[in-house]
């Protein structure tokens, strides 16, 4: 990575934590200074008072320059630790800001991109990288280390360049000194480096792992599993795989362990041999009455934090040059595209409602993919219509109707609507005359009422109508706090957990509730038993009312209550018309499917 883009990257996320809360950036950096001032304070007035003392001075003087070097120090840490706790609580809004920016991405990306595989694990890598500190914190951290380093190498320098100016000094020990802090530093960058590298090495090891092992935790935590797991025994295949995935990075994490460790002796090595030789060098001084008592513990102290401080330093920008990869990856998450085209067109608000669907020679290919999901689809259907998509798995029925509600773009034809391309109508507007109950439908563990309006705020009576319409108005009535009762115990011990059957249809009423012209159940009673079944069959005009339904499902019966019906297989429409119309064709998919299914009917 050239050094121009390390700077673009970094500069981009020093705005983006600046963006999600100014004080919080205000207070890194101001704390990080006052923390790294502080100890220079007691340094410097010890010298003073111990000079004083030796040399006699007044003992107004010797006062003043303890209650400086207390009272300073006093003053200093009451600032930093009243930062310090401020920046403690913009801590948690930065945490909670930095999650919630990804249910926002999620939320504005396109469909495909949800679905994409390479988008999910994507998604899931950035996030274990962020758990173990890169990408925002290391950000930040490198920021304050930066600060607080920077500012203990001006201090250091400061408090020490009059030594260096010392005549009675030799040049020749100067020099020497000089030259032993160089090589100290330069050995210390090199050894930092070098263990840096094997740091991240070992964590970029551990991704694949670390994602291994979430989707084990996760299973098992979540308790709709354990079910599963106690009846088929699987806790040791489960545990043992973990344990044995970890005990691998334990075996990787000690080797680091020991490879880090003889990497650190050099510098331990050389740090003495440099505080050993200063003392020499100030000693000399010191004889020669070029420094004095106090100057000599002064002098050491600094050296010895301006040596640390470089040492750091040093650290600190390997660990942000190489946090700046994390951050590379990271930035190329949220900056996924969303090529939907938007468009701008209304759409149009007719009093007579009919509105016309046609799809003309569509035909689709999932993205990565080069088999077509869907090969020359042609229909044309009008509002008011109840239209039967059946056919066998995969044959495209679900892509059909994600096509429909532009969830996804032809690869090649066009869909209209009222004769115009869908895809000039504004996006959100066009979206909103579709009332959808996929066959993946969600449940969310809040009140029934949210859920059946998919709101936080709901209308109490429709939703009502909406739930005895589908046939729950007993469920309703049984139910402890009505609507205001929660689904699950996701949010609340006191939720209620609810039957496959049942959140298909609070999903069924969900699309009621909505009261789109197009109303579209993909599969809708997939988890019902057959009373229930009959039942949703038997009101279904009443349900669907003066609405386009479309209707998908693997039972043929229920496409009997439908005006037309379209026979998909392997992508393509092969049939459509009546049920009785494609019944009389003795040799036909839909005859074949009929004919399979028909000891589970009576008809």
């Amino acid at each position: 990575m050239r050094l121009t883009e390390h700077f673009r990257i970094y500069f981009r996320a020093l705005k983006m934590i600046f963006n999600w809360d100014r004080t919080f950036a205000l207070c890194w950096t101001v704390g990080a200074v006052l923390s790294a001032g502080t100890p220079y304070v007691p340094i410097y007035f010890s010298a003073k008072l111990v000079d004083g003392l030796y040399l006699g001075a007044e003992l107004r003087t010797i006062i003043i320059y303890a209650a400086l070097a207390v009272g300073m120090v006093f003053v200093f840490k009451v600032v930093e630790t009243y930062i310090s706790s401020l920046r403690d609580k913009c801590y948690g809004a930065i945490y909670r800001q930095e999650e919630w920016q990804y249910s926002q991405k999620a939320m504005s990306m396109a469909y495909e991109s949800t679905e994409s595989q390479e988008v999910a694990l994507l998604r899931s890598r950035i996030r274990m990288e962020s758990q173990t500190g890169y990408n925002s914190w290391w950000t930040y951290y490198s920021v304050e280390e930066c600060c607080k380093n920077i500012t203990q190498i001006v201090c250091s320098i400061s408090m020490t360049i009059s030594f260096f100016v010392l005549p009675s000094v030799p040049l020749a020990l100067k020099l020497g000194l000089v030259i032993m802090l160089a090589i100290t530093i330069i050995v210390s960058i090199l050894t930092t480096q070098r263990g840096q590298i094997l740091t991240e090495a070992y964590y970029a090891d551990a991704v694949h792992i670390n994602i291994f092992c979430k989707k084990y935790e996760d299973y098992i935590l979540d308790y709709s599993a354990s079910k599963d797991i106690r009846l088929y025994h699987m806790t040791d295949s489960i545990t043992g795989l973990i344990g044995e995935t970890e005990g691998e990075m334990n075996q990787k994490g000690l080797k680091l362990a020991k490879q880090k460790i003889l990497l650190s002796f050099p510098n331990v090595v050389l740090n003495h041999a440099l505080k050993y030789a200063t003392y020499l060098v100030l000693i000399v001084g010191a004889i020669a009455g070029a420094v004095s008592i106090g100057s000599i513990a002064q002098y050491v102290s600094c050296i010895m934090l301006l040596l640390t401080a470089v040492s750091e330093l040093a650290r600190v920008v390997q660990i942000a040059l190489n946090n700046n990869h994390y951050l590379k990856r990271y930035f190329s998450y949220f900056d996924i595209p969303n090529d939907m085209y938007k468009g701008s067109l209304t759409v149009e608000k007719r009093d007579d409602v009919e509105y016309y669907v046609e799809f003309r020679n569509v035909s689709f290919k999932y993205p990565g993919t080069d088999t077509y999901a869907l090969r020359n689809i042609n229909m044309k259907f009008k509002i008011g219509e109840k239209l039967a998509v059946v056919g066998m798995n995969g044959s495209g029925k679900t892509t059909f109707i994600k096509l429909m509600c532009r969830l996804y773009d032809p690869t090649e034809g066009e869909i209209l609507l009222n004769g115009v391309n869908i895809q000039k109508y504004d996006y959100d507007e066009y979206m909103s005359i579709f009332s959808v109950t996929f066959q993946d439908f969600a449940m969310f563990g809040f009140s029934l009422g949210q859920n059946v309006a998919a709101s936080k705020v709901f209308d109490g009576e429709k939703v009502t109508a909406c739930l005895k319409k589908v046939g729950l108005d007993k469920f309703l009535e049984a139910l402890p706090k009505g609507l205001d009762t929660c689904l699950y115990k996701s949010f609340d011990k006191d939720g209620v957990e609810i039957s496959g059957g049942e959140a298909q249809k609070i999903a069924l009423a969900r699309a009621l509730y909505k009261d789109a012209p197009f109303i579209i159940l993909d599969e809708p009673t997939a988890a019902l038993d057959p009373v229930s079944e009959y039942e949703v069959y038997s009101k279904f005009n009443e349900i669907a009312g003066d609405k386009t339904a479309i209707y998908i499902s693997h039972r043929l019966a229920s496409c009997r209550f439908c005006d037309k019906i379209a026979v998909f297989h392997e992508g393509r429409i092969i049939q459509q018309g009546t049920h009785e119309d494609l019944l009389a064709e003795d040799n036909g998919k839909y005859c074949e499917l009929w004919n399979a299914q028909a000891q589970y009917y009576v008809v």
